[in-house]
């Protein structure tokens, strides 16, 4: 089994498509997830909060991770957290024979543990599946931020290779980076909007929403940012901003699955209690789409070559 140990890059958190009869639509799955490696991804996160991965069974969350699993050849991290250690055992046990490369483990939710219980229940699940691991801090959705202490704590287990931030709060972004400073751990943004100054504050990559709709704009700009064109990064960035705030006009996945619909390449249904996105919402979002393919093909027009055949230099497309 592979040990992807570098969660540098971009990471689109892709969705789950489902057909009519509410079922998932596997053809679906498989194309968007080659679509995204074609478009030079570094890798995958299916059954994250972005999967629904709350509203699928634990057959159907393994089944999503071995589609994805067969139909690429880049790493795959499998969203395996829960409110229940035991069960995230389960999950995370499954997905690694699904053939997961990492496990993405968002924190308890609802219960509310303690710093303590916070540190036993991931090193538990790191002492159960010998994978590499992202611990997952997102807040707004569990209830209770995870201690910067505690990601200090874990980052000396051999498994607890990344930090996934979703708290909005780049103090501590920073901070974790600062006391983590080794090649073997890694923090990825968990917000689009903070990807940029995540990076520049000494994070390594990203695991994305908006990359499922414009894959290779955000690719750009993280690699921008990794090797320090910020000018370049801040451009890309500026270019994406009206798409990543529109991602999360209503409660994601809702958004994004309109914006794939819209770009004909998934339905946009969700499961239940899930609804799909406001009429007016998604007049809005259609309208943001066309800007980013006019200024795509805009881009396009402006690099076509010379009369000797050699590309002319185009500047980056302006701020909006």
């Amino acid at each position: 089994m592979t040990r992807h140990t570098d969660f540098r890059g971009v990471y689109p958190a892709i969705t789950t498509p489902f057909r009519e009869d509410d079922r998932i639509d596997v053809d679906c799955l498989r194309e968007n997830a080659q679509r995204l490696e074609e478009a030079g991804v570094s890798g995958l996160v299916p059954v994250g909060t972005t999967g629904e991965s709350a509203t699928l069974t634990h057959d159907e969350h393994v089944h999503v991770v071995e589609t994805v699993v067969d139909a690429v050849s880049i790493p795959v991290i499998a969203g395996t957290g829960s409110n229940s250690t035991r069960e995230a055992i389960e999950l995370a046990g499954r997905s690694a024979d699904a053939g997961a490369d990492s496990l993405l483990l968002i924190s308890p939710y609802y219960n509310k543990p303690e710093p303590a219980g916070m540190e036993a229940h991931f090193e538990a699940i790191a002492d159960a599946v010998d994978l590499p691991q992202i611990v997952y801090n997102v807040p707004g959705r569990t209830g209770r931020s995870i201690a910067v202490d505690s990601v200090v704590d874990l980052a000396s287990h051999e498994n607890v290779r990344g930090y996934k931030a979703a708290s909005g709060d780049l103090g501590r972004v920073g901070e974790i980076v600062e006391r983590t400073q080794t090649e073997e751990f890694d923090v990825l943004s968990g917000e689009d909007a903070l990807t940029l100054p995540s990076l520049s504050l000494g994070a390594r990559g990203t695991i994305s929403v908006v990359a499922n709709v414009e894959p290779e704009r955000t690719v750009a700009m993280v690699e921008a940012a990794l090797e320090g064109e910020f000018d370049r990064a801040r451009a890309l960035h500026c270019e994406l901003g009206p798409l990543m705030r529109a991602l999360f006009w209503e409660t994601n996945p809702i958004p994004v699955k309109e914006a794939l619909h819209l770009r004909g390449l998934a339905p946009a249904r969700m499961r239940s209690p899930l609804s799909r996105l406001s009429a007016d919402r998604r007049e809005a979002l259609e309208a943001i789409l066309a800007d980013l393919d006019d200024s795509g093909d805009a881009e396009t027009d402006a690099g076509h070559g010379t009369d000797e055949g050699t590309p002319e230099t185009t500047e980056p497309a302006p701020e909006r």
